[in-house]
């Protein structure tokens, strides 16, 4: 076994030729990794229902679906949507590789395939999964509120707090999809004329949660951050901070107060750590005159229903 995988590293390789197939898989074989095989995009769908491989091989010309159609597919899939994919075909034209990289993949081979390079590639393109993967895993213990999408608006990856916020927000579970569309859209409107740098807008009119998006920029060539935030109703803090002399961030402290959120409550909602939280509500209870909680939401209910 040389030293360009680990025994682990599952490589699915996707291509109609039997010919193909079988010198493909030997060659990978040889070089350490475990092969699955599919002779058809159907079948690869199939396949990672059951199994996540670590890296896919895929034949761009085959019948039926082919392996452009076959990647937007895979790339739809929660559980592969990371996982990098290598097109292989005899199709060298620009517009081919171009089709190849806006449908999700992420390197190009021609055929004939030179055995040396693939393993080089492999080897590449399985540390920077890694890598990426390793981020990711940082960013959701970290408890942040991030969202990477593609520019046609699908969902690179998000952390699981953005996940829960969106769909507070949104009343869905299919709300992040709605959010990634909107902000392609911004992004595209950003691309042709400029505009603010930061993207804010309101999901599901009827939720008390607005969301708020911030661009922190593209983090790689078509891969695009958003860090998000949630506020209450905007008229119930303005009534807030008008009335007890607040700042922004403490009126929409306060409006989750009155509304029962506990502090991990209010801090999911609105991006903020417990002890940001209680730093605020620190500053409401001088701001108010009360020593506790239930009396300052008592008092903000006294202002926002009697409104």
């Amino acid at each position: 076994m040389t030293d360009a995988a680990h025994p682990r590293d599952i490589v699915l390789l996707v291509d109609d030729s039997p010919e193909a197939l079988g010198f493909l898989t030997e060659a990978l074989e040889q070089s350490g990794f475990s092969v699955l095989i599919a002779t058809s995009g159907l079948a690869a769908l199939n396949i990672v229902d059951r199994i996540t491989p670590d890296l896919i091989l895929l034949d761009a010309v085959m019948p039926a679906m082919d392996g452009f159609a076959t990647c937007q597919r895979l790339k739809a899939n929660p559980s592969v949507s990371q996982v990098p994919v290598i097109f292989m075909t005899g199709l060298t034209e620009t517009e081919h590789i171009v089709h190849a990289l806006d449908s999700g993949g992420v390197d190009y081979l021609s055929k004939p395939i030179d055995i040396d390079e693939l393993r080089a590639r492999i080897r590449v393109h399985l540390a920077n999964a890694r890598s990426a993967q390793s981020a990711r895993v940082a960013l959701d213990a970290a408890g942040r509120h991030l969202l990477a999408i593609h520019r046609n608006g699908s969902i690179h990856w998000s952390t699981p707090q953005a996940m829960r916020l969106v769909d507070a927000a949104t009343g869905s579970d299919t709300g992040l999809e709605a959010v990634a569309v909107r902000l392609a859209g911004w992004l595209s409107e950003q691309a042709h004329g400029g505009g603010p740098r930061d993207a804010s807008f309101s999901f599901a009119p009827d939720s008390e949660t607005s969301l708020n998006f911030t661009f922190l920029g593209a983090i790689g060539a078509d891969e695009f951050l958003f860090r998000l935030s949630g506020s209450g109703g905007r008229s119930g803090s303005n009534i807030l901070r008008q009335h007890f002399v607040l700042t922004t961030r403490e009126s929409e402290v306060l409006e989750w107060i009155a509304k029962g959120k506990s502090n991990r409550d209010i801090g999911e909602i609105l991006g903020l750590s417990a002890r940001t939280v209680n730093k605020h509500l620190e500053q409401i209870y001088v701001k108010l005159g009360v020593e506790n909680r239930a009396s300052a939401a008592v008092k903000a209910a006294q202002v926002l229903y009697s409104m």
